[in-house]
């Protein structure tokens, strides 16, 4: 079993940390548990360089570096229509030829990390499909760059139903995503779309594979569900606490009914705009009750082991220092961030860490919380009391 997130961002993407580098990379996913990290940003040149010099390479698609940590080739790109895409690359030949066809069509390949290429999905598919790699939706769901946002099916974007994964994003999981019926054949992936390496971002949400081999090869089969191979746990926030999660305004995030979104023309009596929630999208696409097929994972929803400390502690940040000491004693006691947050018993965390974070672990474990969930650009929030929730956020929701 290999633990893998897909969708990472270089520090040469718009919005990231200057942190965002391999070696940094590799030792937080030591920390938060994960074996294998999508590398993000391939097809910049100054990202590229940094990767091939601090990896090795184990096979043609399949590199490490020094710390034991696995990569391989990913990138996110923009299309025509704002489009947001993740592709998965079988070498480093496969980026250069990728690179040569659509430098062209692209004002900003080694200008930013997330390059803009000016074609559209079904374009893209045909030259991922000649380099022998693999496309899907990015977070497909929300509101402003999304296949669903775009399009009402997967073949109107790519021009085929055929597409091998869909990225749920962090306002999604699979109990939403599998009343679309032309998803059922689709191997959904959970993924952080980290822009730092620390661990209550970077692998936040990830994909838990069972694979023959940890690389490039056996992990395509798994995605395709091949030869044994497949996806045995999505895990991820709790969609909720996703900042598209609901309808709401994009200035002072007061949630929306839909009805009342459009009664109101999309603008918020503060005068901001009332972005459309990934709630309200997916019950407009349901066209079924929710069928997960016999391949569908269990989809486990978590939440940074920081942010619970946060909480349990009583505290306002993930960065201060009492959180950050707990955070380092109890990932040096159990290994790693996943183990503590799914799969360490209450007794053994109440012995290092008292019996209050005990059972704040265990109350997020088991979703004995209360969530203010996010919408407008805002992230959720979550709490061990109720009484913490902002309901005036909510008047608006009728």
């Amino acid at each position: 079993m290999i633990n893998v997130d897909f969708h990472i961002h270089s520090k040469y993407s718009g919005g990231t940390s200057g942190n965002m580098e391999i070696p940094v990379i590799a030792e937080q996913s030591i920390f938060k548990g994960l074996n294998t990290i999508g590398s993000g940003d391939c097809l910049n040149k100054n990202w590229l360089d940094h990767f091939v010099s601090s990896v090795k390479k184990v096979d043609e698609g399949t590199f490490e570096h020094k710390s034991g940590i696995r990569f391989i080739l990913t990138t996110e790109v923009e299309d025509y229509r704002r489009v947001h895409h993740v592709i998965l690359f079988p070498s480093l030949s496969a980026v250069q030829e990728f690179r040569d066809t659509i430098k062209d069509k692209s004002p900003n390949l080694d200008t930013d990390g997330r390059c803009n290429i000016n074609l559209a999905g079904d374009e893209l598919l045909d030259i991922v499909s000649n380099i022998d790699g693999l496309i899907g939706p990015s977070h497909a769901f929300t509101p402003w760059t999304s296949i669903y946002k775009e399009y009402n099916s997967l073949e109107e974007c790519y021009k085929t139903k055929n597409i091998p994964f869909l990225e749920l994003g962090l306002s999604a999981d699979t109990q939403m995503a599998d009343c679309i019926s032309e998803l059922k054949n689709v191997t959904f992936m959970t993924n952080s779309d980290a822009h730092s390496p620390w661990p209550h971002r970077i692998g936040r949400e990830f994909n838990r594979l069972k694979v023959k081999d940890n690389t490039y090869d056996e992990i395509i089969n798994a995605i395709k569900r091949r030869g044994g191979n497949e996806f045995v746990l999505n895990v991820g926030i709790d969609p909720d606490l996703g900042k598209y999660h609901m309808t709401a305004c994009t200035r002072c995030y007061k949630k929306y009914s839909w009805d009342k979104a459009k009664e109101t023309k999309y603008r918020c009596t503060c005068g901001g705009l009332i972005k459309k929630g990934v709630v309200d999208r997916i019950n407009e696409l349901h066209d079924q009750e929710v069928i997960h097929p016999p391949h569908r994972p269990r989809y486990i929803k978590t939440i940074p082991l920081a942010e619970i400390l946060v909480e349990a502690l009583g505290l306002s940040s993930v960065n201060s220092k009492k959180v950050q000491d707990l955070w380092k004693l109890l990932v040096e006691s159990f290994k790693n961030e996943i183990n503590v947050l799914i799969v360490t018993p209450k007794e053994e965390i109440e012995r290092i860490a008292g019996e209050k974070v005990a059972q704040a672990i265990i109350d997020f474990r088991e979703g004995k919380i209360y969530i203010e969930p996010g919408g407008g650009g805002m992230y959720g929030k979550a709490y061990l009391n109720k009484k913490n929730i902002n309901q005036s956020s909510l008047d608006g929701y009728l």
